[in-house]
């Protein structure tokens, strides 16, 4: 019998969502009786790659995405069924263009350096209406509604059974908040090997559509949702150990910033290639409208627009908070959550490869003091820049694959046509009088 039959047969499963992620984060499945789960356990489900967002036509065989049985979770909120993350098959060859075998394939450079990466994210979402258009919570109004207790609490039904779900899956959550924006939370859980955490960000927001769908209300990932509010982010802590998972190779207690030789290069591999990440780690037109954000009405975007990094001051793209690891303050909601990883990996590696300096470690206040950075490399201020730098960058588009920088670009490059094509209300606003 099939691992994921057996896997059915034990757990009540009578259903398999079978899943891939397309390279604009968007979950793609197909459901499948656990009668036939051996047979997509073996030869994968058929899929047209063009009715998704990967860069195919429909003259393409089929996309057959074979089930990775070691990532199964079933669904606690339906349990009957259950989610398995896919790799791709096309003509009996890899695709490689797909995120997860970026990402594997990724793990496996580390890997013949010796080296594991363990990732931890912070997957921040609002809670709006039904319709999206409006935050779901009138009493939250709070000019700074950060940790806001009250609110918290008028949501505990959405994020108690949330955080309920990561306990039974044994995530290892250990906190939930409030955050900056009004009608904005985070919820965090352990870190873990870099495919298991992309595996549980992809399904996280699955289940936190899920749950916020069947309470009434409809949760966003969005980077910017509301104009003057705190965006979504998705900071990412990163640190690197020995193949056995036992040493953390960035560690060094005698370094000032708690980092080994080998963990300031991997940083100096994500200073030299952030511009380039930008596209894959705010992919979104409106990404750009959080990170090149004015003040929000907070106080602060906490968002940044340089690369330059610190220790514990989170008004920096990279800070320090402690020995062994560093965070990574850039990506936003959509972020596709195996391309971030993959390009984590890929900088970080390129890094240690090239003995990258990370350049100077600032403690200034960036928010304020920021033009005291007069050498710090600006991001990208919209999508086109984004592109552009990706392009222009060979090292991290060859440590990523050219097949799928090439897709990604192409696809991106599309979208930001489409929305150059659009006609805003700003524009008749501004210019119907000319």
């Amino acid at each position: 019998m099939s691992k994921l039959a057996t896997f059915a047969e034990k757990n009540g499963v009578k259903y398999f969502m079978v899943s891939y992620t397309d390279l604009f984060g968007a979950q793609r499945a197909k459901l499948v009786p656990a009668q036939a789960i051996a047979d997509m356990e073996e030869g994968g489900a058929g899929f047209a790659g063009f009715a998704s967002w990967l860069d195919m036509t429909p003259a393409n065989a089929d996309l057959l995405a074979v089930p990775d049985p070691d990532a199964v979770i079933q669904l606690p909120w339906k349990t009957d069924v259950a989610w398995v993350p896919t790799l791709g098959v096309m003509d009996d060859k890899p695709v490689e263009q797909m995120p997860r075998a970026v990402l594997t394939s990724m793990i496996a450079k580390a890997k013949e350096m010796g080296l594991r990466v363990k990732t931890g994210v912070e997957a921040e979402f609002f809670l709006l209406t039904p319709e999206g258009d409006a935050i779901s919570d009138p009493a939250d109004t709070a000019e700074k509604p950060c940790y806001d207790q009250q609110a918290v609490m008028r949501r505990y039904d959405v994020i108690a059974e949330i955080c309920d779900y990561m306990l039974e899956l044994g995530w290892g959550p250990y906190q939930n908040d409030h955050e900056d924006a009004n009608g904005q939370f985070e919820m965090n859980w352990e870190f873990d090997d870099a495919l298991v955490t992309a595996d549980r960000h992809s399904f996280f927001k699955f289940m936190v559509k899920s749950v916020a769908e069947k309470h009434g209300l409809r949760a966003t990932f969005m980077p910017k949702p509301i104009e003057g509010l705190t965006g979504n982010g998705c900071h990412a802590h990163i640190s690197v150990w020995d193949l056995a998972g036992k040493t953390n190779v960035f560690a060094d207690e005698s370094d000032e910033n708690g980092l080994s030789e080998k963990g300031m290069q991997f940083l100096g591999g994500i200073m030299a290639h952030a511009r380039a990440m930008t596209v894959i780690t705010n992919p979104t037109v409106n990404s750009y409208k959080r990170i090149n954000a004015p003040v929000t009405a907070s106080g602060a975007t906490w968002a940044p627009n340089t690369v330059t990094w610190s220790g514990n001051n989170r008004t920096h793209m990279v800070r320090v908070p402690g020995p062994g690891r560093f965070e990574l303050r850039l990506a936003d909601g959509a972020t596709n959550p195996y391309l971030l990883q993959a390009a984590i990996i890929a900088a970080g590696l390129s890094g240690i490869a090239a003995k990258a300096d990370p350049g100077p470690r600032l403690d200034i206040n960036m928010y304020t003091e920021g033009h005291l950075a007069r050498d710090a490399v600006q991001l990208p201020l919209n999508l086109l820049d984004a592109v552009r730098a990706f392009e222009a960058d060979d090292v991290l588009k060859a440590m990523l694959g050219e097949e799928v920088s090439a897709a990604f670009c192409k696809l991106k490059m599309q979208e930001w046509q489409s929305f150059l094509a659009h006609f805003s209300s700003w524009e008749r606003a501004h210019t119907l009088d000319v």
